[in-house]
């Protein structure tokens, strides 16, 4: 039996946010719903939002959950966590903050949490017209594990966002690996590569933040706002252009707001139904990794040009 938390164990018994949300034709609001999960797969979970278009804010939330215990309860901390918030920074919400408002989530129901922030995400991309991916095997064979349909992006994702560190570790937080396990010596191969390269990158942001020309330790400068897009401009055009266009696809810097960088992906990114993935593995994750931690990247249509 899990030991669960009183916080768990309460949400459970006692959610306050089940159910669904109508779009009554309410002037300046939107409902947005977001789904993940597989009842063939054990979980599924459906959030509803409520948005005041004009300040892109969430004005109440319920979810449909089929599931354990911990899938309930991280659904109804979801829904509290966001009630408030932006947009924007409900984008920011992690899994991690979830299982902390609970209290803790035993390791192997971690995937629960994991999914109500992917539901959440589904929401919001879907509410501003984002393609999500699909996380079907492709054409370049991003299918990681056949048994629960998960892909390397996700694996890439959840490995470095929750510094996982073992192939036990991923099937806690997506079930990936935990069916018939054949999946579990490329999950190895994938942890190994996203600590390699977080680890080049944690490098190169040491040396460029902390040295001077004079060999003298320093502390690191706010960026100005000319200097932010020219290092966004350089990371695109050095570090992730080069990837796509071996794809076929490319990207292109449109716009900088703060913490909001819009861009517009072209070529075979543009069509492909892993775009949210290249949005937020290929492009989301370098720049927090290089430029700032709270960057959100969004994708914008391509603009007429006369």
């Amino acid at each position: 039996m899990w030991e669960y938390t009183d916080k768990v164990l309460d949400l459970f018994y006692n959610p306050k946010n089940q159910g669904t949300l109508e779009d009554t034709g309410e002037a300046g609001v939107k409902i947005a719903t977001g789904e993940v999960g597989s009842i063939a797969c054990g979980d599924a979970l459906r959030l509803h939002l409520k948005i005041e278009v004009e300040q892109d804010k969430i004005l109440d939330a319920r979810f449909q959950t089929f599931g354990c215990t911990s899938a309930i309860a991280s659904s109804e901390a979801l829904v509290e966590l966001v009630k408030g918030l932006t947009l924007d920074d409900a984008l920011k919400v992690t899994n991690k903050e979830i299982a902390d408002y609970l209290g803790g989530l035993p390791e192997a129901k971690m995937h629960c949490s994991v999914m109500g922030q992917e539901a959440l995400e589904a929401a919001i991309y879907n509410y501003r017209g984002i393609e999500l991916d699909a996380h079907e095997d492709d054409d370049e064979g991003a299918l990681i594990c056949s048994c629960f349909g998960i892909t390397e992006n996700k694996i890439r994702r959840v490995v470095l966002e929750n510094q996982l560190t073992t192939a036990e570790d991923v099937t806690n937080y997506v079930k990936a690996g935990g069916g018939c396990g054949s999946c579990l010596a490329t999950i190895d191969d994938i942890i190994e590569s996203v600590q390699k390269e977080a680890a080049t990158a944690k490098t190169v942001n040491n040396t460029s933040n902390s040295i001077n020309t004079t060999g003298e330790s320093i502390a690191p400068r706010p960026l100005t706002n000319v200097q932010k897009i020219a290092l966004i401009q350089k990371v695109l055009d050095e570090e992730v252009r080069p990837v796509l266009i071996a794809d076929g696809g490319d990207v292109e810097l449109y716009d900088v707001d703060g913490d909001i960088i819009k861009v517009i992906l072209q070529g075979a990114c543009g069509s492909c139904s892993s775009s949210t993935a290249t949005l937020k593995i290929a492009i989301e994750a370098r720049l927090r990794e290089r430029v700032s931690p709270n960057i959100v990247v969004e994708s914008v249509g391509s603009p007429v040009r006369k």
